[in-house]
């Protein structure tokens, strides 16, 4: 190769390269895996379900026994004993242990159980908002930069007309007046390009909130999801799948528990107690005991606590009931919204073709003298809001999909079927429940920890 082909072909592959048509187009099912990923959100909402992972376990501790040891040096000087200078030392071993309360403990263990499921469906709710939030910002993406394609063409043809204008008006075939409203037009083209531009940076930066870096080549959307056949078939889905609904559903199951644990506080407890203590000189002392303890008076406070419980019960029912009906509307309203969407883009799709017929025949009739200036900018711009309506609308159709499978509760990871390892709400859960004397030391809770990336 010459010189001057080695330089032609460098700067033609500098071109490509910046061209952006040599880089794999990012899908989006990659955005949604990036999104999965890098989301803070999902790691802050998944370190709160380990800490309530660590609730049971606490919960469990209280059946077991608590061990014990104390030990102690004492020095004195007194001019009231026959020796003034006094030491004495000792060790204990203490140990302590709950027989039977009625259940409080075995109440506060399950109350805690419910306090993890509970927290598991937020996370997968969590994990909803966090891929719509890219979906949003996906679509968002590809529709600004239709919108800015759009307006720069418009800003072309308009600085044309705006020429063949001026051309004209040397010639005198039209009048000044024509020119500054060509002017205007033109003027008003560029302003339009430059807030579809700011608007473009925007999902950009939107984008990269969401998924965790800024769109490159973004392909095209996919097809459509698959959709329930009716209303009726997405709402009892919703009623049976969300995770807010199950969540309500548990922390209606926490409240009852709850319930019984606070009416328990009422009934006496029995415990058991023993220890071993070495002093100074040999002397030994062995101890152990039962004892039986009730609370007879507390000034109300028990019995308000129980009104209390039976309070928070109540508003748990409401509550769920009250998820029922909200996920139940926003169904419904994904549902109807999805129609208007697909109303919106035929009713655009008619209008663009109307408009692309009558701008072209007004333009013809402005050559002959029958048309001005104005009617041929009017018509042109009914064709650009039309078209740009309809990017519009498509962008909102496609993620009125999403919402309804989000408000149905099947917009996660695995029920997109992405493909992607996803993170196990159990598996710190089970390496925690029997409350392992070793903590973060233990072999099964060190491999848990490893698999989520934490040191």
């Amino acid at each position: 190769m010459t010189r001057k082909m080695k330089q032609l072909f460098l700067a033609s592959a500098a071109a490509f390269a910046l061209s952006g048509a040599g880089v794999l187009a990012e899908t989006f099912a990659d955005a949604l895996v990036s999104a999965y990923r890098n989301s803070n959100l999902l790691e802050q909402n998944r370190a709160t379900l380990r800490a309530a992972d660590e609730d049971v376990a606490q919960a469990l501790a209280a059946l077991r026994p608590v061990l014990g040891w104390s030990a102690g040096y004492n020095y004195s000087n007194s001019d009231m004993t026959m020796s003034r200078d006094l030491q004495t030392a000792s060790a204990q071993l203490t140990a302590s242990m709950t027989l039977f309360d009625f259940g409080r403990n075995r109440l506060a263990v399950e109350i805690q159980k419910e306090a993890v499921l509970s927290t598991r469906e937020s996370l997968r709710n969590v994990e909803q908002q966090v891929l719509l939030n890219a979906i949003q910002a996906y679509t968002s993406v590809k529709s600004t930069a239709e919108q800015v394609a759009i307006n720069q063409n418009s800003v072309h043809v308009y600085g044309e007309d705006l020429k063949a204008t001026r051309d004209r008006f040397e010639v005198g075939e039209v009048t000044r007046t024509d020119v500054s409203q060509a002017e205007a037009a033109e003027a008003a083209a560029r302003a339009a390009l430059a807030a579809a531009k700011g608007n473009y940076e925007i999902a950009r930066e939107n984008y990269k909130a969401a998924v965790g870096h800024y769109p490159v080549n973004l392909a095209p959307l996919p097809k459509a999801p698959l959709l329930p056949k009716s209303v009726d078939t997405a709402r009892t889905t919703a009623l049976r799948n969300h995770p807010l609904l199950k969540s309500a559903q548990h922390s209606v199951s926490m409240a009852e528990l709850s319930v019984k644990a606070a009416a328990a506080q009422r009934l006496p407890e029995v415990g058991a107690s023993a220890g071993f203590g070495n002093y100074e000189g040999g002397r030994k002392n062995t101890s152990a005991g039962i004892s039986l303890s009730q609370t007879l008076y507390s000034g109300g406070q028990l019995s308000s606590i129980h009104r209390k419980a039976i309070a928070n019960r109540d508003a748990a029912r409401s509550g769920l009931q009250q998820t029922g009906v909200e996920l139940a509307n926003s169904v419904a309203q994904a549902w109807a919204q999805i129609d208007v969407y697909r109303a919106q883009i035929r009713a655009y799709d008619e209008q663009i073709a109307a408009a692309q017929i009558a701008y072209q025949g007004v333009r013809e009739e402005a050559t002959l003298g029958s048309r001005t200036t104005l009617d041929v900018l009017d018509a042109e711009q009914d064709l650009l809001d039309a078209r740009a309506s309809r990017i519009t609308a498509e962008a909102d159709l496609q993620v009125g999909y999403y919402q309804l499978l989000s408000a149905m509760g099947l917009l996660t990871v695995e029920d997109l079927k992405l493909g992607i390892p996803t993170y196990d709400p159990a598996a710190y859960y089970n390496a925690v429940k029997n409350a392992p004397y070793t903590s973060v030391q233990g072999k099964s809770l060190d491999r848990v920890l490893k698999a989520i990336g934490k040191p």
